[in-house]
């Protein structure tokens, strides 16, 4: 899953939500030297990768595009899955997906300290060009995916990914609908036992 949808599985907790937003950037064992709440975090965030990345429905949306994408195919996935949780968000918050966002932007600020360098690096572009409220839109998706191919070096081609999604696009949606219940399930009760 990318970003949004890390966000949104993290419950109320602040700082797992912050944490579960950085944690691609802890490597090994380093997320220990996090107090326990950001632990928490770090932790469902692998969690909930560990269990999309096996997942046959997501093997399913990602065989779509392995021929063309070879191995960035999920990290497309990942992204098509925020804009359909975007999209459909009144199906999953009473907040709006505007004012969520503010609020996840606000605590990024709150605990800016204690983030890795690279995401204050990227914290500014993603707040300026708004990341998470455009995920709703193909416009906002096809920007994410120029940009993902440009830090590629325009080897991974990921921008011409929005063709698939729009030729693919009821076929990603329910098999993003008919995933997305089970990983709410799934990051529920891991959040409990971590």
């Amino acid at each position: 899953m990318n970003f949004l949808a890390h966000i949104y599985l993290s419950g109320d907790n602040p700082k797992i939500k912050v944490a579960n937003f950085m944690a691609d950037s802890i490597r090994g064992k380093n997320y220990e030297r996090y107090p326990p709440d950001f632990k928490k975090g770090i932790l469902l965030h692998r969690e909930i990768d560990t269990f999309t990345d096996a997942h046959p429905t997501v093997r399913q949306s990602t065989k779509k595009l392995h021929k063309n994408y070879g191995h960035y195919s999920g990290v497309i996935v990942d992204i098509f899955y925020d804009h359909f949780l975007a999209k459909n968000w009144s199906d999953y918050s009473d907040v709006p997906l505007e004012v969520y966002v503010d609020g996840f932007y606000d605590l990024l600020g709150e605990y800016y300290e204690i983030l890795p360098m690279n995401v204050k690096k990227m914290m500014p572009y993603m707040i300026a060009d708004n990341w998470l409220l455009n995920y709703a839109k193909l416009e906002g998706i096809s920007k994410v995916l120029d940009g993902m191919n440009r830090r590629t070096k325009n080897k991974s081609k990921m921008n011409f990914a929005i063709q698939d999604l729009e030729k693919y696009y009821t076929e990603f949606e329910a098999e993003f609908t008919s995933f997305f219940e089970e990983l709410q399930e799934f990051a529920v009760h891991k959040l409990k036992s971590l």
